[in-house]
């Protein structure tokens, strides 16, 4: 009987971490590729609100650059060749999109103050914007929510949509080294060191968080302990478990849709 795999990180030497192409050109592709696929999923996964919802990376060579899904333009329609570039002053230097200036001000400042985050994730979810309204963090209910036990925080000061970056700049400070934030009477963020983080731990984020008020609805849950739930984290919050819980779900997003990838 063969030995069971253990999938709480890849199969990948530290050393490699994050894993990475040989070349910047190489890496660039594999970047949009990625953004455009989780831009897919979040579609098909019913996070979109018309034309709220934000998603980077920043660029592997242009480090003061970040490559952002285009302000009109549906997750569920998104290729590689709608995405555009746009530097820390606001400015797009490739492509022809139009700029969310709520991504901008919310992102460029995450990227800016955040050098270990390389990919950030923000959407008006229906479950993610339901619990946070409460003005509270999860709980640790499940063995997924523990992943976000001690690791995420909550940014209650919501003062209309987010156009000033100064208050991404504030939502940057809060995030500080934690890999999700609720933002009060708003929605979700999640951020990673590659794309593939940030889009785990924003589905399955937004996933917890359904459970959490289905459970709550439904009667008194019972949590799990801090020592336990701390242990846990360990095991299903790792940065390695988060980029490899997302591949099967890209696998199935590249096989369905392949002409989304229409650029060299």
């Amino acid at each position: 009987m063969s030995e069971a795999l253990d999938v709480t990180e890849p199969t990948t030497s530290v050393d490699d971490w994050p894993p990475q192409k040989p070349t910047l050109v190489e890496e660039r592709i594999e970047r949009k590729r990625k953004l455009t696929a989780a831009l897919r999923v979040f579609g098909k996964f019913g996070f979109d609100e018309g034309v709220a919802g934000h998603f980077t990376v920043r660029d592997p060579e242009q480090q003061d650059h970040f490559w952002v899904n285009p302000f009109g333009r549906s997750f569920k329609q998104m290729r590689m060749s709608d995405l555009i570039l746009v530097n820390h002053s606001g400015e797009i230097t490739q492509g022809n999109g139009l700029l969310n200036q709520a991504a901008f001000a919310i992102h460029s400042q995450i990227h800016k103050h955040l050098p270990h985050v390389t990919a950030a994730a923000h959407t008006h979810s229906l479950y993610g914007k339901t619990f946070s309204s409460l003005s509270r963090l999860l709980d640790p209910l499940t063995q997924d929510s523990c992943a976000f036990f001690e690791d995420h925080v909550l940014f209650d000061d919501f003062s209309g949509v987010v156009l000033d970056t100064s208050e991404g700049e504030r939502i940057a400070e809060k995030l500080a080294k934690h890999k999700a934030m609720i933002l009060q009477n708003h929605g979700l963020l999640t951020v990673g060191q590659t794309i593939d983080e940030a889009a785990w731990w924003f589905i399955t984020m937004e996933r917890t968080c359904q459970s959490q008020l289905l459970a709550e609805a439904a009667g008194t849950p019972v949590l799990i302990d801090p020592e336990t739930a701390r242990l846990t984290q360990t095991q299903v919050g790792s940065k390695g478990g988060g980029w490899f819980s997302f591949q099967p779900i890209y696998e199935v997003m590249v096989a369905e849709s392949p002409e989304m990838f229409d650029e060299d």
